[in-house]
């Protein structure tokens, strides 16, 4: 069962990443510890199932959902999920797939049902708390760099960030590609100070102005991140907030994007 929630190519691309597991005693009695490769599937089958880490059928997955969660917890500390994303974003690159000349970005609010970090009064959902999701795409919808907040925050607040966000991406001869040409986004961006900070950056902006009336256009080409927004709620994890921590649940939203990645790969002959 553990075999089909895991594809190869996700299992083969994190093995080299994780951190090695302390070595035991000669003479240390009880029960081995489960093998990554359980705890990776167990996470996965959280994530797309979402039930809680207590329900998780180990008889099933081959490991405990508390044992998956400190597992979690130990590869968000290292770091894994970041290396992850760039080593993806590179054959995704090398396979000629990414196309950053025009590049989306847009924000989701969704609910929480527990207190925690990055939570706050959501403007569009009647004051309920809940995080916003913040993502920019490339053309296909290709998540380059997601960020979460509180419900409160404006979207501007973190175009510059998710910029910063975006790594360096080798594969191709010359320079690693790190910006996009061009960037579109709705009216919630269209601020001139927003604008002038993007042109420095060599960035082109296409978004929509504030105040105008709906209609310009921009539909058609920044539907691609509606769609990664729904691909991300694909994932029953994701629907609702159901984790306290912001680093966990950022570091699940951060898997989601990379699995989106890995179906974007060419599939080997």
């Amino acid at each position: 069962m553990s075999g089909d929630l895991v594809p190869d190519a996700l299992r083969e691309r994190i093995a080299p990443l994780l951190p090695p597991r302390p070595a035991r005693r000669v003479h240390h009695s009880g029960r081995l510890p489960a093998p990554d490769r359980a705890a990776l599937a167990c996470i996965v089958y959280v994530l797309r199932k979402g039930v809680a880490w207590r329900d998780v059928p180990a008889q099933v997955v081959g490991c405990s959902g508390v044992t998956s969660w400190r597992r979690l917890q130990d590869w968000t500390e290292a770091g894994v999920r970041p290396r992850l994303h760039h080593v993806i974003l590179t054959e995704l690159r090398v396979a000629g797939v990414l196309d950053m000349d025009g590049c989306a970005v847009d924000g989701s609010h969704i609910r929480t049902l527990k207190r925690g970090d990055h939570v706050g009064p959501s403007p569009v959902d009647r004051a309920r708390p809940g995080p916003k999701r913040h993502v920019i795409v490339d053309r296909h919808g290709i998540p380059l760099a997601v960020s979460l907040t509180g419900g409160n925050r404006h979207d501007v607040t973190q175009l510059l960030p998710l910029l910063d966000a975006i790594p360096h991406i080798p594969g191709l001869p010359g320079r690693p590609l790190h910006r996009p040409g061009r960037l579109f986004a709705d009216r919630g961006y269209g601020f001139d100070k927003y604008r002038r900070l993007l042109w420095k950056r060599g960035i082109k902006p296409v978004i929509a102005r504030r105040g105008d009336v709906h209609g310009s256009g921009l539909g058609r080409t920044r539907w691609v991140v509606e769609r990664t927004f729904a691909w991300l709620h694909q994932f029953k994890w994701l629907r609702i907030r159901y984790e306290r921590r912001a680093d966990l649940h950022q570091s699940l939203l951060e898997l989601a994007c990379i699995i989106i990645c890995l179906r974007r790969l060419p599939q080997s002959p």
